[in-house]
C-alpha cells in the first residue's frame, strides 16, 4: 500500500515537471507571470476530497494490517529453544564447566512447523543462540507440581482458564495506564511471555497485539500443560541461567524435584527482574528474598501451604544461603575444549537427556597436580630451549582419560599456552620402535633370542643417538636402549608398507601420504603423531595386545569393544621389554627417570635435532604420556626425552601409585601365558653359561626355548705372565682362568672396538717363573705382547690388530681383539672376504673444510673363517696389509676408485666394490 501511494508521488511530480518546461510562460497586464492551469486555486470542496481519500485508505491498510500481524503470529506459533547446555563434572561429581548442547536437540516438538523453525532462534542457530543468550534450556520432563504452584501464583493467576490472553488483566492493564498514563501493568500471561522471549524484540502496542494472537495460537496449537512447560525451560534466572531445572543446579545443586517451599519461592521471584535480584549480589539477593515471601503468603492465602508448612518455609527462606559460584578450573580448560570439539562431532553420547549432566572421566585433583608438574618442569627447561610441554594421563582399566594438559599455562599468550599442543602433530622421535617389534615378533621375522646388528651406519647414513655402536643385541636389549639402526634394519625386513599399514592401523596416520613419502625413517620418528594418538596406540600393548576404538570420557558412556591388534603373548614380550631396567644399560643409567619402584614400561623419543621430547610409560593401572617442544618448532638445547618428558611421567605415575611407594611390590609384568623362562646370554642369545657376564631372562614357548649353550663366551686356563694358553709346564701359580669372546667373522672389527679379547690359541713357552725379568711379573701380567715376542713366536705383526700401510698403528696389549702371542691359524676350507664398507656404488663427497690427511674413509669386510692377516687392493695396487680385524683408512681422492681384500697368500679374494668421490 505504501508503495502504491509513493509510485503515484513520484509520477505526479515528473508530470509537473514536464509540463513547466514545454508551456511558455504567460504575463499579466502588470508584468508578473500569469497563473498556469494547474496553479489555479482548489475548488472548496477539497478538504472534503482528502477527507474521503484517509478514510478509504485506512479502510484498505487495516485489514491488510490485521492480516500481516494475523500471519506473522500464526508463523510465530512454534515452540523454539537453543540446545540444552551441558553440565561438566569430574569423576567425583566436582563442577568443571558448562558447553553449548548439541544442536540437533534445539527443541522437543515434533511438528513440521515446529522442524521447519527448529533451531532458529533470532536469526542463528541454536548453538549459536545457546552460546550467546545464556546456559541452561534443560527440557522438563515432568512439572513439578510446587513449582507450578509457585509460578503461577504471581505470573499468572488464571493460567488454564483463558485461551492464552487473559481479558480480566488486559481490562484490569488498560485502567492502571490510563490513570497514571503510563506503562504500569502489561497483564502477559505465561503464553505471552513465552511468545516474547522466542522472539524478543523493542516493544510496542502494536508487539502486544502480535504476541497476544501468538500466545493464542500457542495455547490452542500445544495446549496450556505444554506452554507451561516450555516457560519453565527458556525462562531467564539471572546469571545467564535459564530454566527451572538448570537454575536448580546452578543456585542450590540439586534437582528441581528436590527444591523446599523455601528454595522454590525463592527462585520463582527471580524471572520478574532477573538483573535487579541476582543472587550472588547481597541486595539482589535481599529483593529476591523479599518477592519469594510474597510468593509464600500466596501460596498459603490459597491453602496450597499448611500453617506449619508456611511458618517453615518463611524461616528456611529467612535464611537461605546461596552456594558459592563455581567457575571453570583454569588447569582443565584444554580438557574443557576438546569436550566441546567431541560434543559438536556428537561423540558424547546423552547429551539428548533432560538433564544432559555428563560426568566426565577426569579427575580434578589429578589435573590439577598434573599442570602443576607440568609447569614446574616446564619452567626448568626453558633455560634449555623448552617452550610448552602437554601430558595425558589414562586409565588402563577403562581407557578412560584422567588428565588432560594441553599446555603449562593456558593464558600464557608468550609462548601460545592457548595451543592444546596434545593434538598437534610432532616428530615421534624413537616412540614408535615398539610397534615395530611386536609386528617382528608377531610375524615371526625376529625371536626373543634374534640377535640384531649395532656395527655400523644404517641405510641413508642412519646413525644412533650417541654416534656409538653396541654390536649384537637381543631384542629386548636394542629395544630397550633404543637404538636407531637396528630399528630402521628391522623396519626394512618386516617391509615399508607392512609397518606403515600397522600405524595406520594404530589410528598413527590416516595414509593420505603413502609410506614411500617417510620411508625408512618412520622407525626413528619419519611419521608426526599426536600426544592423543601416541597414547591410545600405547593401549594396544598395556592392554595385551587391543586397541580401544577411542579415548573414553565419559564414564557411563558405552564403548564398542577394543579391537585386536597384537596376540596377547606378544604384548607381553614387549612389555617386559620395555620395563627391565638392566636392559637399558648403558644407554639409560640405573635409578634414573625410567627407574621405579613398581613394574613401569618406559619408552621415550627424542626427534632430530630434539626438535620435540617425547615419554610414554604405564603401569599395571595408568598410562602416563608427555611432551615436551617449542611451539616454533625451534630446537632445544639437548633435552632429550629421557631428560625431560620421563621425567615428567614419573613424577605423575609416582603420584598415582604412593601405595606402591615402599618398593615391595612385584617388579614385572606377568609373562605370556603358558610360556617357559629361560636364562640366555646377550652376547650369543643362546642358553646362558657360567662364563656369560650378561645374562637376561626370556620367555618362550614350550619346545622352542634355545637348546645349545653360549659359546661366545669361553674360559680358558692362561699362564697369567703372558696370557697364553695354559699347558702342563705351567706353574699352578701362574695358572688363571680368564673368560674370552668368540664372535662369528662379521662382528670382528666390532669386537676389536670394543675391546673383547678372543680366547688364544698359543701355548704359553714359560716354564719358570724367571721370566720376571723381562718386565712382566708372575702377579700382574703387564706387556705380555713383548714377553710373547722375546720368546720368538712371531706375533709381533698378527697381534697389533693393525695394518701395515696408510692408517696403520697401534699396538697389542691385554684389552686387543686378538690375545697377544696368539696367531689365527689358517682354516682347511677357503675364505669367504666380503667387503662392508665402502659400499658398492656409493657415491663420497669430501669436506672442503676438514684437512686432507682426515678426510678418510673405513675399510671394512668379514674374513671367514678368521685368517692372520689380508691385503687391501685399491684400483689394483696393494694399499695396506691388516691383520685382525682386517680394518684400515683410505685418503678420498677424486676420481672412480675400485676397492678389494686378498689374502696373503692363496687366490682368495673379495667381490670388487666400485665408488665415486667428488
Amino acid at each position: 500500500m505504501v508503495r502504491a501511494w509513493l509510485r503515484l508521488a513520484r509520477w505526479r511530480l515528473r508530470r509537473r515537471r514536464r509540463l513547466l518546461a514545454d508551456e511558455p510562460v504567460a504575463l499579466r497586464p502588470d508584468g508578473g507571470p500569469a497563473r498556469r492551469p494547474w496553479q489555479r486555486r482548489p475548488a472548496a470542496g477539497w478538504r472534503l476530497r482528502a477527507l474521503l481519500w484517509t478514510v478509504a485508505a485506512f479502510g484498505i491498510g487495516c485489514p491488510l494490517l490485521a492480516s500481516g500481524v494475523v500471519c506473522l503470529a500464526a508463523a510465530r506459533a512454534h515452540f523454539a529453544a537453543p540446545a540444552p547446555t551441558l553440565l561438566l563434572l569430574d569423576r567425583q561429581g566436582r563442577f568443571l564447566g558448562e558447553l553449548p548442547g548439541n544442536p540437533a536437540t534445539t527443541t522437543a516438538v515434533s511438528s513440521p512447523a515446529a522442524a521447519a523453525h527448529r533451531g532458529s532462534h533470532r536469526g542463528r542457530t541454536a548453538g549459536e543462540a545457546g552460546e550467546e543468550d545464556g546456559l541452561g534450556y534443560w527440557p522438563v520432563a515432568e512439572l513439578p507440581p510446587r513449582v507450578v504452584a509457585a509460578t503461577l501464583a504471581l505470573e499468572d493467576r488464571r493460567f488454564g482458564a483463558h485461551p492464552g490472553v487473559d481479558p480480566l488483566a488486559v481490562g484490569r492493564a488498560a485502567l492502571q495506564n490510563l490513570r497514571t498514563r503510563g506503562r504500569v501493568s502489561g497483564a502477559s500471561t505465561l503464553a505471552m511471555q513465552v511468545a516474547r522471549m522466542q522472539s524478543p524484540g523493542a516493544r510496542g502496542y502494536l508487539r502486544k497485539v502480535t504476541e497476544a494472537l501468538t500466545a493464542v495460537f500457542l495455547t490452542e496449537r500445544y495446549g496450556s500443560r505444554e506452554v507451561l512447560r516450555q516457560y519453565l525451560r527458556i525462562v531467564p534466572y539471572g546469571n545467564r541461567i535459564h530454566g527451572i531445572a538448570y537454575a536448580a543446579r546452578s543456585y542450590f545443586d540439586k534437582p528441581v524435584e528436590d527444591l523446599s517451599w523455601a528454595e522454590i519461592a525463592f527462585l520463582a521471584a527471580l524471572p520478574q527482574a532477573p538483573a535487579r535480584m541476582n543472587p550472588f549480589l547481597p541486595a539482589g539477593r535481599e529483593r529476591a528474598v523479599r518477592r519469594g515471601e510474597r510468593v509464600l503468603a500466596e501460596l498459603a492465602g490459597r491453602g496450597v501451604l499448611s500453617p506449619a508448612e508456611y511458618a517453615l518455609a518463611q524461616g528456611q527462606l529467612a535464611g537461605l544461603r546461596i552456594p558459592y559460584r563455581e567457575r571453570r578450573p583454569p588447569e582443565a580448560l584444554h580438557a574443557l575444549l576438546h569436550l566441546q570439539t567431541l560434543a559438536a562431532e556428537g561423540r558424547l553420547r546423552g547429551a539428548g537427556a533432560a538433564a544432559p549432566i555428563l560426568r566426565t572421566t577426569l579427575d580434578l585433583d589429578l589435573q590439577r597436580d598434573a599442570a602443576a608438574m607440568t609447569w614446574r618442569a616446564l619452567r626448568e627447561w626453558r633455560s634449555r630451549g623448552a617452550g610448552n610441554a602437554s601430558l595425558i594421563v589414562l586409565d588402563l582399566s577403562r581407557h578412560e582419560v584422567l588428565a588432560w594438559v594441553g599446555s603449562a599455562a593456558y593464558f600464557d599468550a608468550e609462548d601460545h599456552g592457548a595451543i592444546d599442543y596434545a593434538r598437534v602433530r610432532r616428530s615421534a622421535g624413537s616412540t614408535l620402535k615398539p610397534f615395530l617389534y611386536a609386528q617382528a615378533l608377531e610375524r615371526g621375522v625376529i625371536g626373543p633370542t634374534t640377535l640384531m646388528d649395532d656395527l655400523e651406519r644404517g641405510p641413508g647414513g642412519v646413525a644412533n643417538a650417541d654416534d656409538a655402536f653396541m654390536g649384537p643385541l637381543l631384542p629386548r636389549v636394542a629395544l630397550a636402549n633404543s637404538r636407531n639402526v637396528p630399528a630402521v634394519l628391522l623396519l626394512g625386513r618386516i617391509g615399508l608398507d607392512q609397518g606403515f599399514g600397522l600405524f595406520r592401523e594404530l589410528g598413527l596416520t590416516d595414509g593420505a601420504v603413502p609410506a614411500r613419502h617417510y620411508g625408512l625413517g618412520m622407525a626413528i620418528g619419519g611419521l608426526p603423531v599426536t600426544l592423543e594418538e601416541l597414547a591410545r596406540a600405547y593401549l594396544a600393548l598395556a592392554g595385551d595386545g587391543s586397541l580401544p576404538a577411542r579415548l573414553r570420557w565419559l564414564r557411563d558412556q558405552p564403548e564398542p569393544a577394543p579391537r585386536r591388534i597384537f596376540a596377547e603373548e606378544t604384548a607381553r614380550q614387549v612389555t617386559l621389554f620395555l620395563s627391565d631396567p638392566q636392559a637399558r644399560l648403558p644407554s639409560f643409567p640405573r635409578m634414573g627417570a625410567t627407574e621405579y619402584r613398581f613394574p613401569v614400561a618406559v619408552k621415550t623419543g627424542t626427534s632430530t635435532n630434539y626438535h620435540d621430547a617425547w615419554a610414554v610409560a604405564y603401569s599395571t593401572r595408568y598410562l602416563a604420556a608427555a611432551w615436551v617442544g617449542h611451539p616454533g618448532f625451534r630446537a632445544m638445547n639437548q633435552l632429550s626425552g629421557y631428560l625431560s618428558a620421563a621425567d615428567l611421567v614419573r613424577h605423575v605415575l609416582l603420584r598415582l601409585h604412593g601405595d606402591q611407594g615402599d618398593g615391595l611390590e612385584d617388579l614385572s609384568f606377568p609373562p605370556p601365558r603358558g610360556y617357559r623362562p629361560v636364562r640366555v646370554c646377550a652376547l650369543s642369545g643362546h642358553r646362558a653359561t657360567a662364563a656369560c657376564d650378561r645374562v637376561f631372562v626370556e620367555w618362550f614357548r614350550p619346545g622352542e626355548e634355545p637348546a645349545d649353550d653360549c659359546e661366545a663366551h669361553q674360559q680358558r686356563a692362561v699362564d697369567r705372565r703372558n696370557g697364553l694358553l695354559a699347558t702342563q709346564a705351567t706353574p699352578p701359580a701362574a695358572v688363571e682362568v680368564r673368560t674370552f669372546v668368540e664372535l662369528p667373522p662379521r662382528y670382528a672389527a666390532w669386537q676389536a672396538a670394543a675391546g673383547l679379547p678372543r680366547p688364544p690359541d698359543a701355548p704359553s713357552q714359560l716354564t719358570l717363573p724367571a721370566v720376571a725379568r723381562w718386565g712382566a711379573t708372575a702377579g700382574d701380567g703387564a706387556a705380555p705382547g713383548r714377553t710373547a715376542d722375546r720368546f720368538g713366536d712371531g706375533a709381533g705383526g698378527a697381534g697389533t690388530g693393525a695394518a701395515t700401510g696408510f692408517g696403520a698403528g697401534g699396538g697389542a696389549g691385554p684389552g686387543t681383539a686378538l690375545p697377544p702371542g696368539g696367531r689365527v691359524v689358517l682354516a682347511g676350507g677357503p675364505t669367504r672376504l666380503r667387503i662392508t664398507s665402502p659400499e658398492g656404488g656409493a657415491r663420497l663427497l669430501r669436506d672442503p673444510e676438514t684437512p686432507a690427511e682426515l678426510n678418510t674413509v673405513a675399510l671394512r669386510v668379514v674374513v671367514d673363517p678368521p685368517v692372520n692377516e689380508v691385503v687391501w687392493y685399491v684400483d689394483g695396487l696393494p694399499f695396506a696389509t691388516a691383520a685382525y680385524p682386517y680394518t684400515a683408512r683410505w685418503r678420498l681422492q677424486p676420481g672412480e676408485h675400485t676397492f678389494q681384500v686378498r689374502l696373503g697368500a692363496g687366490n682368495s679374494a673379495s667381490r670388487p666394490v666400485q665408488v665415486t668421490v667428488d
